[in-house]
This record gives C-alpha cells, structure tokens and sequence, in this order.
C-alpha cells in the first residue's frame, strides 16, 4: 500500500488541543458578550454560489474566492467572510425580526498572501444589527463599537483601541482631493510567453476613485512613502510583482496628506481640526455631525479617548462599506494589526432582493488574536482541559476509581481517568505534563483506611519528577491532602476554588 505524506496546503494549520481549548476559551468569553448585549445565534454554510460571493467584497475580495468542484458542475465558492452570507439569510427569510441582531462564528477562507498572523483558513467571530436606519442607525454604530470594546475587555488582552472613522468621511476627501469618479491608469500584468517564460505587459485601464480607499488601508501595513507611490506612479517591491499606480497628481497626493496628518488622542480635536480642513465643502458640516454625534454617545456611556479613538485614515479593504468603519488594534502587538474590525454596509442586502437594508457589524479574527495572545502570554495554552487526574495504582480498585471520577464529573470537575497500563511515576508524570492541576491518589493503604490523597501537581514539581514508585511518593509526599473518602469532591471543589 503506497504511503502518503501527511502535509498541509500553505496557509491552513491544525489546532493542536492546547490551541484549540485557548480558541474556545476566546469564543465563549466573545459569545457572553454578545448575548449580554441580545445578539442571537446564526450559521450559514461554508460553501455559497459563487454569483453570491463575487461582487460584494469589491475585486481584491472576488480574487481571494476558493472555488468548489460539485458533483453537479454548479459553480460555488468558499465564503470569505460571514457578512455576506448574512445579507443572503436576511433577503432570504422574510419571517426574520427586523431588526435582526445576530451573531456567528466560524471558518472562512481567502486565497490570501500567508503571514505572520494572517491565514488562509481562520476562525471569524461575527456580530451584526440588521434593519436599524436613521437617528436609531447611529445607535447601532455606536453599539456596536461599544461593543467591540467589551469583547477586548472580557478577553484581557491588555491596552488596546478601537479606532472609527467613516467612509462617508473619506468619499467627502476625494471631493476635497479633486479625485474623479474614475481614473485613467495602468494596469501591469505578467504573461507567459510563446516559449514557456514570463513577461510583465502593461496596459491602459479604468479604475474607480474609491480604489484609493484601498489604498489608504495599507497605510500602516506598508508606510507613507509606499501608499504616496501607489497613489501616483505605482512601484516595484522586491521581491513581487510591480504595484500599479493610480495616476493621482502630486497636488491631490498632497491633499490627501494634509488629511491623514490631522490626528490626535482626542476625538473632540480630531474633528475639531477636520472641519477646519473641509470647511465650506458641500456635505461636509453633515456627514462630521455624524461622526460626532457618535463620538459624544460613546462618552456619555463610558467609552472615552482611552479605548475609541477617531483615525481618519481607516478605510477598511472590502468595497461593501457604506458609513463608518471600525478596527481595532493591540496596543503591545500593533504587528499583527486589526484583530476586530467592521463598519457599516447599507447596501448589500440590496443586491439580493431590491429592498435596502442598512446593517452595521464588525468581526474578530479569532486565529490573529490567539496568535498575537499567545505571544505576548495573555492566554494559556493547557495541553488538558481535565482538573483532576484519577491514578490507577491497583487493578483491584478499577470500580473504585471509576466511580470517584464520575463523581467528580457530576459535581462539575473535569476529571480523566488513567486508563493505560503504566506504573504510578509515569502517572503522576502524566498529569505534570499535561497541566492537570490535581491527582487523585488511593492505593490499597488509602483503601482500607477510606481516604484518599489530592496531589496538588504545582506543587513539589521538581521532587515529582524523581519519583519512580509508590513507596518512593509515600515517604515525600509532596503538594498533598489526604481527606475521607466521602468528602473527597468538597475537598477538590475546594482547592479548585469552585
């Protein structure tokens, strides 16, 4: 029988079980959050038909689709984020309440370049208010926000800062720049060629103004200079592909500067200092009410300059945003970027069924976050997720054993039982090396006293590990309790702190 490598497709991982617990342990604290606050519960499969997919997130996103092979031939994608198949569900259900709060977690996936922190394949913790327009709408935005800081909060990931602008703000910079609806640039492309080699041809294209969004929302991934460059002429990075331009003067180059420069820890100076720039620009006054009738919300409930900021320079990648947009950033990590981002997408239920539908939602990169945890040692990573480990000594007491571990787990102790056939050392080992904060010890000495022993596994570690018998155990007795047999789950509630 011929053998196979076991390997992975570059960008996907494994979770191991001590990943896969801390993982968990994110979605259940993120979850509380979320029903705290009367989200509800939603899940969407993992394929959709590709003509729901394509067109939503803008051309970045349709290039990043994993296409599925049916047995049908019919043409479906991987989703690549959960907003869209929400905007299928909500079209799709009219029994649905309006408004519809709901939130989701699961796997989504993009044909995305791998890094640091960046996956192909990644978990995405969703919540979104669906139907909630005008005076209300702004609620939800601040909402919203508000709630993007609890999650951080509950999760304990340290000093952090939900960063909002608004993409009604940046269309109203591209009027302020003298940048066109669309742009005459070029496009440059690599070919193959007659006989077998490559070439980079380059060709006169249109694109939309907004494509400076884009743009913009590599500003702290790649630097000033980088994202100056791509505005205008375009660029060459080593190693990759050149990076085409998008023929902007040096004058509107400029005035998107001016822009990106006003900032400030403080909200009410960052629009104080906004309105001065777009001072007479038709819409303005308007679309920065907006923005600070946020802003003042968000102080009135206790979300101050200390965990919201106002940037100006977020735009957020996908093209389905309407209004403001979100992102949040760990403060000791700022390398890994935004781990919870969102905004507000009043358009895209629209594309379904005709009706307009404004929502608003943001979303956690569950697999960025763990990684930007686990190094900076903000989260556990246990090998077990067991408490108590129940030793096996004497195979006379098989049935005593198997009755103390079910009394622990339905008093609410994870417990595991010992069940390979290994000597008491290699035991306790066990329970060491697997994080397991405690062992149930009683041999046949125990037994016929009726107590039994807790070892406490921090305890006494260094001694543990010399220690190759019973009798060896008995005369150090590092880290113990010995208790009556009947009082044994009290005593491990106890010592757990439960």
């Amino acid at each position: 029988m011929a053998t196979v490598e076991p390997r992975l497709y570059k960008g996907l991982q494994d979770y191991l079980p001590d990943q896969m617990a801390a993982r968990q342990r994110i979605i259940d604290r993120v979850r509380a959050v979320c029903e705290n606050h009367g989200y509800v519960p939603l899940g969407t499969p993992a394929m959709e038909y590709l003509d729901v997919l394509t067109g939503t997130g803008g051309e970045e996103a349709t290039k990043q689709i994993f296409s599925v092979n049916t047995p049908e031939e019919e043409l479906l994608g991987l989703r690549f984020d959960q907003t869209v198949p929400l905007a299928r569900v909500v079209a799709q259900y009219a029994t649905l309440p309006r408004p519809f709060r709901r939130y989701a977690c699961s796997q989504v996936w993009r044909a995305d370049k791998p890094e640091k922190g960046r996956f192909r394949e990644f978990g995405q913790f969703d919540f979104d208010s669906v139907g909630i327009d005008g005076p209300a709408g702004e609620l939800a935005d601040v909402e919203i926000i508000a709630l993007m800081c609890d999650a951080m909060r509950a999760l304990e990931v340290g000093p952090f800062e939900v960063r909002y602008s608004s993409r009604a703000i940046l269309g109203l910079l591209l009027k302020y720049a003298g940048v066109p609806d669309r742009l005459a640039t070029k496009r440059v492309t690599r070919v193959a060629t007659a006989d077998g080699k490559e070439q980079f041809v380059t060709e006169d294209v249109w694109v939309e103004g907004t494509d400076v969004f884009r743009v913009l929302d590599k500003l702290e991934k790649v630097g000033l200079e980088k994202v100056r460059k791509e505005l205008t002429t375009g660029y060459k990075p080593e190693p990759g592909d050149p990076i085409p331009g998008l023929g902007l003067s040096g004058e509107q180059v400029e005035r998107i500067e001016r822009f990106l420069a006003i900032k400030d820890k403080s909200r009410t100076v960052v629009l104080t200092k906004l309105r001065g720039l777009f001072e007479g620009l038709e819409g303005a006054a308007a679309e920065i009410d907006r923005v600070e009738r946020i802003s003042k919300r968000l102080y009135a409930i206790g979300y101050g300059d200390d965990c919201v900021t106002l940037d100006l320079s977020i735009a957020r990648g996908l093209a389905y945003y309407t209004g403001p947009v979100f992102e949040t950033v760990l403060l000791d990590a700022p390398q890994y970027g935004s781990v919870c981002s969102g905004g507000r997408y009043d358009d895209l239920v629209l594309r379904f069924h005709g009706e307009r539908l404004p929502a608003v939602g943001a979303s956690i990169g569950i697999d960025r976050l763990l990684a930007a945890l686990t190094e900076l040692g903000r989260i556990g990573l246990r090998k077990s997720i067991a408490q108590v480990l129940v030793t096996t000594m004497d195979e006379s007491l098989l049935d005593e054993y198997l009755a103390m571990t079910f009394e622990l787990r339905r008093a609410g102790v994870s417990t595991e039982i010992f069940l390979a056939k290994k000597g008491f050392g290699k035991q306790i080992k066990h329970a060491d090396t697997q994080e397991i904060p405690l062992s149930i010890v009683c041999g046949s000495d125990e037994h016929a006293r009726g107590v039994v022993t807790i070892k406490e596994m921090s305890a006494g570690k260094a001694i543990s590990a010399q220690i190759t018998d019973h009798a060896a155990w008995k005369q150090t007795r590092p880290g113990q309790t010995e208790v009556p047999r009947g009082e044994m789950v009290q005593a491990v509630k106890h010592l757990l702190g439960m």
